[in-house]
């Protein structure tokens, strides 16, 4: 199946990409925003491609669909998706979705609830242009897991869902800095194939497809630790990931690190800086609050000839 045209709107957040459908979302069935991403992932993955693969995207490319809420205390719905399939949550799209509803006049500064496939959360716009995220409630699962990883030996980490799974490693592989991207993508790669592979999973069964190393930051005056995330379709965040960073706020909450209201500045691997702080639930729940900057880059209008063979996108080699 496909549409005329879609308008996109393209933002980044601390240097990872956002990119949301604007206008000709295709009839996604109605019903929840978890049903329809459902409904979206079975009957119109055509229109994911289109939007984040090449020759319109590349593998590190995040898109979304901004939707009505069937929810009266919600401004919008969203559903963010990468370029292999649909994400849970993404914080930093969020954050991204909050500057770009704010260049089309949908938002002023204040808070403004937003629905996703995972749960409501609540996105504020500051008068400075920053944006922090209430994120649905987060917690560790599993702390210090051991995976045997070939090549590597055995690597120890915790299992935390911050809004996707995560397996969260300090000071383990390749040192935690943009000279070493590579590396680290083959390492965290080799972890997560090998979790999979050990059936280690978050709850359910779901799958860890996020894997998240830390590092000592760049400069301590500016942040508090470093990290490189891997993300679904073996691409890493170039942000500090904000449901990485939900992930990492609620460990150091379940391990008594982090107060009520006490800031912690997640670093990411080009050193962008997301701020975040905890609202206990209670000694293992937290409510994580990210906040960050995002700019918008471009819009545009896509156009899908019958006669192009890569309208819909190349399939993602990863």
């Amino acid at each position: 199946m496909s549409i005329a045209t879609i308008k996109v709107i393209d933002s980044h957040t601390g240097g990872e990409p956002t990119r949301i459908v604007v206008a000709g979302i295709p009839d996604l069935g109605g019903g929840s925003i978890a049903e329809q991403a459902n409904f979206f992932r079975e009957h119109h993955d055509w229109l994911r491609s289109a939007v984040a693969n090449e020759p319109r995207g590349h593998d590190a490319m995040v898109g979304g669909l901004l939707l009505p809420s069937s929810r009266p205390d919600c401004l919008c719905g969203v559903i963010f998706f990468n370029n292999i399939s649909t994400l849970h949550m993404c914080i930093h799209g969020t954050i991204g979705l909050g500057v770009i509803l704010a260049h089309l006049g949908k938002i002023s500064p204040g808070e403004h609830r937003i629905d996703t496939s995972v749960g409501v959360i609540t996105l504020t716009l500051h008068d400075d242009g920053k944006v922090s995220v209430a994120n649905v409630p987060s917690y560790r699962m599993a702390r210090q897991v051991a995976v045997q990883v070939p090549n590597y030996g055995e690597v120890k980490g915790d299992i935390a869902w911050g809004g996707n799974w995560f397996f969260l490693i300090n000071e383990q592989g390749p040192p935690v800095d943009s000279q070493h991207i590579s590396e680290l993508t083959a390492f965290t790669t080799a972890v997560k194939n090998a979790l999979a592979d050990q059936g280690i999973t978050g709850e359910n069964g779901m799958e860890i497809d996020h894997i998240e190393s830390f590092g000592p930051p760049a400069d301590a005056s500016l942040a508090d630790s470093k990290n490189f995330v891997l993300c679904p379709g073996n691409a890493y965040d170039r942000s500090p990931c904000g449901t990485g960073t939900s992930a990492k706020l609620a460990c150091l909450h379940a391990d008594k690190k982090l107060t009520a209201g006490q800031v912690w500045r997640q670093a990411g691997i080009i050193n962008s800086v997301f701020e975040g702080s905890v609202e206990p639930i209670d000694e293992t729940k937290c409510i994580p609050t990210v906040c960050g900057r995002a700019w918008i880059i471009g819009e545009a209008t896509y156009h899908f000839s019958p006669d192009d063979p890569f309208r819909h996108g190349i399939a993602s080699a990863t």
